[in-house]
């Protein structure tokens, strides 16, 4: 088995049985381009199940001298080891060599976080006097108030939209459905925008079940998204590093200061493991400070 062969397979196993985004797909079809390529400027002449721990070993070498950064080197190895539990399942080989090695040691950043007031200032920022804006305004308590990925945003249909029993209906990563409540405010400005902007537009053919549309009537696209925040930022004088995503780490942040489970909030961002949401329980020492005050049988 060749190279080329070998990444067909992996993409096809990738697709059908993880059912990864091909975003996803991409990624990791570009972590094994990189043995390839360590391969061709090593000039070794090694196919997919004759490849040793060795190999791996100089390639990791190889990849810190060209100064990699420890996050891409993880990620790296990540897909390495995918890539070759894929051809253990294939049984195209019986031992896998990456087996022992090990990801770098990794310094979870924590992510830029918006405080209410932060968050009102960047919405309440938005001219509703201009159309595009009362979608916008829709757009971010959506953000904001249900922690949607950027993805799940312009993705968003009417079909999944219940603001009788106040739910979305999301699928996320892997193609994994979750049901999110969706707040008052956000269904508000829905209804407002449905009424004074999307009634009125003419809709291209496939994009009629897609909540948030363009002028020309097709589904947003993500640098659109970006696009809107970065100018609400500025408008602002935000100084913050910002994007979609922080919305996102903003609501999961708010809920869990406010004495949210870590479990519900997992449910609604939609997180495999506990361990990634444990990332929003960063909470300041003035807060664990008031809690303890407020609520210790001792105080």
């Amino acid at each position: 088995m060749d190279w080329v062969s070998a990444k067909k397979g992996f993409k096809n196993y990738l697709k059908l049985e993880r059912s990864l985004s091909a975003n996803s797909i991409e990624a990791y079809l570009r972590d094994i381009d990189k043995i390839t390529q360590f391969l061709d400027a090593s000039e070794r002449k090694v196919n997919p199940l004759n490849l040793q721990a060795q190999d791996l070993k100089d390639l990791i070498q190889w990849i810190n001298e060209l100064g990699m950064l420890a996050t891409s080197q993880a990620r790296l190895i990540s897909g390495i080891k995918a890539f070759y539990k894929y051809l253990i399942l294939e049984d195209l080989i019986k031992s896998d060599p990456s087996a022992l090695i090990e990801a770098p040691k990794t310094v979870r950043k924590l992510p830029d976080v918006l405080t209410v007031i932060e968050i009102e200032a960047l919405i309440n920022a938005l001219d509703l006097s201009k159309l595009e804006n009362i979608r916008n305004k829709a757009m971010l308590e959506v953000l904001y108030g249900s922690g949607l990925r950027v993805s799940e945003l312009i993705n968003l249909k009417i079909s999944n939209y219940f603001p009788d029993e106040e739910f979305l209906k999301i699928t996320g990563k892997g193609n994994k459905e979750r049901l999110v409540p969706i707040g008052n405010s956000a269904m508000k400005f829905i209804a407002i925008y449905f009424e004074g902007v999307r009634r009125h537009q003419t809709i291209q053919k496939g994009n009629e079940d897609f909540i948030f549309l363009n002028r020309r009537g097709t589904k947003l696209s993500r640098v659109m998204i970006f696009m809107i925040i970065k100018d609400l930022a500025l408008k602002t004088g935000l100084t913050k590093t910002i994007s979609p995503h922080t919305f996102r780490h903003s609501f999961a942040t708010h809920l869990i200061e406010g004495g949210a489970d870590l479990r519900a909030v997992q449910e609604m961002l939609g997180h495999e493991s506990i361990t990634t949401t444990e990332i929003y329980t960063h909470l300041d020492r003035d807060f664990l400070k008031q809690t303890i005050q407020q609520f210790h049988p001792r105080n």
